[in-house]
């Protein structure tokens, strides 16, 4: 049977989880990542299976997709947590997950090209043939997913937020992104704020943990998390800012809400380092992420590629993205399983074979058709979806789809025939 090659553009949750779908389904992956280190803002992340995740996850296993789910829970911190407004959330450590995700990948053949930043195509017809990267380098494949993000480059940072804040994802030192399907000539789309602006800023920064005091280090070690509350007159509310809508709840403005994934992950847009210090174990707090936290953060949600419900961008015939790419789907969960779909429906399509649209009865299916209805309209266009919060989660309840039940969730997959569908080669 033929070989299927498949080029995958952008090394995030989504890249990598759509190397992992492709290979698993047979197909001679190449993974081309614009900086030095795979997983993107992955490596400043860390929370999994909060809230409606939890569903996603386990159905996203019982599917045969797993791989990186489980890499998680191998490299996790802390298991089954607590913090406002979200239960049973696994944190995963930045350090050690992103190693982990390389060494899978190099056990499933996926070749990984870093510092490969794409910006020339070849195409024929409707067709991408080939990507060349800033060093010449030329990359031929059958199909292609994009995976190349929404946030930054530095100038949509500076135009539509407080500019450059030093985030991970490092535009100055390795460029900023270049959209695939942008150099193909699809007409993209861009998010908004409630207000109608453009854009949205992500929503955490990461502080160095030693910097913080004995005792607020010593519950993040225990717990893996520290609910601090926050003098009245110290109060800062970037809440509306916020891509992740999940968060913006009145604890995370009363109170510093820090996780623990290596870093004091800080579940606030920026907070003023002057006014940061005055809160008390913050005296002397340091960044890590981004360097300039005290100033704004990245803005995300530009160049986001119409698509179907089975991830093929429409307008080229051989191209498919994933993560925030597929539209206004928030977190690493969100990445990770349309990158699957993704990666596989990319070998099913160099084989003629039938594409995947994962049913309504599933969490993922659901969420993948809702967001894209949603993008049709401009209210939902202002708005942020995920599993683990806020509009998208509380449909997940109306609807019967969140549970925490794995058998429930295996019952649900084995029903609609999908049981190990990922894990199935195809060539």
């Amino acid at each position: 049977m033929k070989k299927v090659k498949v080029v995958v553009v952008g090394g995030g949750w989504a890249g990598c989880s759509a190397a992992v779908g492709a290979a698993k389904a047979g197909a001679e992956v190449t993974l081309l990542e614009r900086t030095d280190m795979i997983l993107g803002t992955g490596l400043v992340g860390g929370i999994m299976r909060n809230n409606g995740r939890f569903t996603a996850t386990e159905e996203m296993i019982a599917m045969g997709g797993g791989d990186l789910f489980n890499v998680c829970d191998m490299t996790a911190r802390h298991k089954n947590i607590e913090f406002p407004g979200h239960k049973h959330a696994n944190l995963y450590d930045i350090a050690t997950t992103p190693v982990e995700v390389y060494n899978h990948l190099f056990e499933l053949g996926v070749k990984v090209v870093l510092e490969a930043r794409v910006k020339k195509i070849e195409m024929e017809d409707k067709k991408i043939t080939s990507v060349s990267d800033e060093a010449g380098r030329s990359y031929n494949g059958d199909v292609f997913v994009d995976t190349t993000g929404t946030a930054g480059p530095m100038n949509n940072c500076n135009k539509y937020g407080n500019g450059c804040a030093m985030c991970v994802l490092r535009c100055p030192s390795f460029g900023g992104r270049i959209s695939l399907a942008g150099l193909a000539g699809v007409e993209e789309i861009t998010g908004k704020k409630k207000d109608g602006s453009i854009g949205a800023m992500s929503g955490s920064c990461k502080l160095y943990k030693e910097s913080l005091s004995e005792e607020i280090q010593d519950r993040l070690n225990k717990f893996g998390v520290a609910v601090i509350p926050v003098p009245e007159d110290l109060t800062e509310d970037h809440l509306d800012a916020k891509a992740c809508q999940q968060y913006a709840l009145t604890e995370f403005k009363e109170n510093l809400v820090l996780l623990d994934t290596g870093h004091a992950k800080l579940m606030t847009p920026f907070y003023k380092l002057d006014t940061l210090r005055k809160i008390p174990g913050c005296e002397r707090a340091r960044y890590e992420d981004p360097y300039s936290g005290g100033k704004g953060n990245s803005i995300r949600y530009f160049n986001m590629s119409p698509r179907d419900n089975r991830l093929k961008v429409e307008g080229v015939e051989n191209l498919f993205c994933a993560g925030e790419k597929a539209g206004l789907l928030v977190g690493h969960t969100e990445a990770m399983v349309t990158g699957i779909l993704a990666g596989n429906n990319s070998v099913r399509y160099a084989l003629k074979e039938e594409l995947i649209e994962l049913p309504e009865s599933l969490a993922i299916g659901d969420a993948i058709k809702f967001v894209k209805t949603a993008m049709e309209t401009p209210e939902g266009m202002g708005k942020k979806f995920t599993f683990s919060g806020s509009v998208y989660f509380d449909r997940m309840k109306s609807l019967g789809l969140y549970s925490t039940d794995t058998d429930e969730i295996k019952a649900r997959i084995e029903k609609e025939g999908l049981t190990g569908v990922f894990a199935k080669k195809l060539t």
